[in-house]
């Protein structure tokens, strides 16, 4: 199946699952359930895509099973933080902004937009299930699964450490600054976006995987520039005053040993 035809039959079923979830989010008036949703997709991508192909292979197969593991982890570390909690202050922002309209505008403004975003960043997934020539394990596939793992990993224990840190009262306006967090003030936004290079890594060992570096490319800059490091550190430079000092002296995003206090 030719490149571009994939990506519309994933772009289809994008929409429909983002569909399937905005109807939900009406049901429950939360939009923020979207966050949760996120990595189920790119399972269903990645689920989906092989039959729209050529087949599966092993290196589809592979590549389901990482993504499965990601998914699984993530949807469950976001739902659990955001259990009880409402609606994101962003969503709740545009739904007071605009009561009458919000539950449509929502469609538009949230989940097409996500829906779109997860086809571009799923290029990876993309790109092995249209690989229609069996290629056996090249070191891109070795160095493509150690560096998903490492993400993984620096991810998961980013999480685990900032959930401990919030769940102590004694804690409460302070900044943490101590294991991953000490080098560098978001490290699982870097895991998370060293996971997709690690995947587009695995997308290079097949005869046209390197035009899927657009999917590690969209999720970093996301992360840094859009919807992470940027729109998270507006509410906390207000919150938080030791957070000022915190940000001149420590990394945003690659981890690096903090700058010495002048």
């Amino acid at each position: 199946m030719a490149t571009l035809t994939l990506y519309g039959w994933a772009a289809a079923i994008s929409l429909a699952y983002m569909t399937l979830v905005w109807l939900f989010s009406i049901i429950r008036r939360n939009a923020s359930i979207v966050d949760s949703f996120w990595g189920p997709g790119f399972v269903i991508l990645a689920a989906t895509s092989p039959y729209l192909a050529d087949g599966w292979s092993w290196r589809a197969l592979l590549v389901l099973a990482l993504v499965s593991i990601w998914a699984a982890r993530l949807a469950t570390h976001v739902t659990i933080r955001n259990w009880g909690k409402g609606e994101d202050w962003r969503y709740k922002k545009w739904r007071d902004d605009a009561p009458a309209s919000f539950w449509w505008r929502s469609y538009f403004k949230v989940f097409v937009l996500q829906g779109v975003l997860l086809v571009v960043v799923a290029s990876p997934i993309l790109a092995v299930a249209a690989s229609s020539r069996a290629i056996g394990a090249t070191a891109l596939d070795v160095a493509g699964c150690a560096v998903w793992l490492f993400g993984l990993s620096y991810e998961t224990i980013a999480d685990l450490q900032l959930a401990r840190f919030k769940r102590d009262p004694a804690n409460r306006g302070r900044v943490l600054d101590r294991g991953l967090w000490h080098t560098s003030r978001h490290p699982n936004y870097f895991g998370e976006a060293v996971v997709w290079w690690g995947l587009f890594l695995i997308a290079l060992s097949t005869p046209t995987g390197y035009w899927a570096a657009i999917g590690p490319i969209a999720i970093t800059f996301l992360l840094v520039r859009v919807s992470g490091v940027r729109m998270l550190e507006k509410g906390l430079r207000e919150r938080k005053p030791e957070y000022a000092d915190y940000v001149r002296r420590t990394s945003a995003f690659v981890p690096w040993p903090p700058r010495r206090r002048g």
